[in-house]
């Protein structure tokens, strides 16, 4: 099983160097990736605009910058996002800045992607909320065409390319990874269609998963892709309705059950929410990596 790390924004409070001792400790434990959250801003509840889930003043790194000098102190890791909100973004930026990240961790990248859910963070980067679940499936082919073809042209009513070139490729080119998040029925559709992985970040129990799974791989197999061939990652979260929830990473034996559990359900790879360990008391840099270093121990004696 895969072990990753949904890297902790709030690591930042004790300096850039806070930040990268982190990162290199994840790499020195042993675990196999590490994800970066994103938001580019966060909007205040007002008339018309209920509250989201987190307070809009969460602290919260640029996700391809921060993977950028994590990606200078690793060697090993690979480095991803989870998910990177990729219709607020032109696709073609996205393109560079991740064949680049890509090129300087020497083919380390992954990307995770998703439509994201705050329309007002739309409206403050220009980018229009409604067309975004259609835009995210040109933007996917459009990666691609980007990552492998020596000259792009591409059909698309909201990306039209025509005779364009990008350079340096990375490393991995069309290969390269792209992971959808998301448990809509379009999403399940978007991984069977389009995505390398799933992301499944809001599993709540056993029955729902596998049924999420099966929907994926029907689109797979109606679309002629491999079912087998999509790789499938959870976040370990305290289940639904636990009001304990806050506590739940401090209490490893759960943590590690949980995991356990997801494997069970088809789960290769499980991401460790590293700002959930700060908020049921790791509240350092250090704490955090020696319950990360704790937490490795116990989940690969259970799942190996």
């Amino acid at each position: 099983m895969k072990l990753t790390v949904e890297f902790p924004s709030v690591s930042y409070r004790e300096g850039p160097q806070g930040v990268l001792r982190l990162a290199k400790a994840l790499e020195q434990i042993g675990y196999d990736h590490i994800d970066m959250f994103d938001h580019v801003v966060m909007g205040y509840p007002i008339a018309g605009r209920p509250p989201g889930p987190y307070t809009p003043t969460m602290p919260i790194l640029e996700a391809l910058m921060t993977l950028s000098a994590i990606a200078a102190v690793t060697s090993r890791v690979t480095l991803g996002t989870e998910v990177l909100v990729l219709p607020q973004r032109h696709p073609t930026l996205v393109a560079k800045q991740v064949s680049t990240l890509d090129t300087l961790s020497g083919g380390r990248v992954r990307l995770g992607v998703g439509v994201g859910w705050q329309e007002s963070e739309y409206e403050a980067l220009g980018e229009d909320f409604h067309t975004r679940g259609a835009r995210m499936d040109d933007a996917i082919r459009l990666l691609r065409a980007w990552w492998s073809d020596a000259q792009v042209d591409f059909k698309s009513e909201h990306y039209p390319m025509t005779a364009m070139a990008m350079e340096p490729k990375p490393p991995q080119g069309r290969r390269l990874p792209i992971w959808v998040g998301g448990r809509s029925e379009r999403a399940l559709r978007r991984v069977g269609e389009l995505g390398d992985g799933w992301l499944g970040s809001q599993v709540s129990d056993a029955a729902s998963a596998r049924r999420d799974i099966a929907t994926i791989r029907r689109f797979a197999e109606a679309a002629g892709r491999d079912p087998g061939a999509i790789g499938l990652q959870s976040m370990v979260a305290s289940p639904p309705k636990d009001a304990e929830g806050k506590r739940f990473y401090a209490e490893h034996d759960r943590v590690v059950a949980r995991v356990v559990e997801l494997k069970a359900v088809g789960f290769e790879w499980v991401a460790l929410n590293a700002t959930a360990i700060f908020q049921a008391g790791a509240r350092s840099v250090d704490a955090m990596i020696d319950a990360l270093g704790a937490l490795h121990t116990k989940i690969r004696g259970a799942v190996g």
